[in-house]
């Protein structure tokens, strides 16, 4: 059954512990991955976080947020 959070808005402002290591963490999940398989591990990884955050509106914000440049 999914868990109720309280955060009901994107975070957006830097939130990550240790930048530089998650980056690294980040580059060596995908060392040995061919252009294919880095793509399908990406929507994978995206799914899981997607389900970790669980709401819709707050997804949706991360969609449009994604969609800026």
């Amino acid at each position: 059954m999914p868990q109720a959070t309280t955060a009901q808005q994107l975070t957006t402002a830097p939130n990550i512990e240790a930048p530089d290591d998650f980056y690294e963490a980040l580059i060596e999940a995908h060392q040995g991955l061919s252009t294919d398989q880095s793509h399908a591990f990406n929507a994978r990884l995206l799914l899981v976080l997607a389900n970790h955050i669980g709401s819709l509106p707050v997804l949706r914000e991360a969609f449009a947020a994604a969609a800026r440049k």
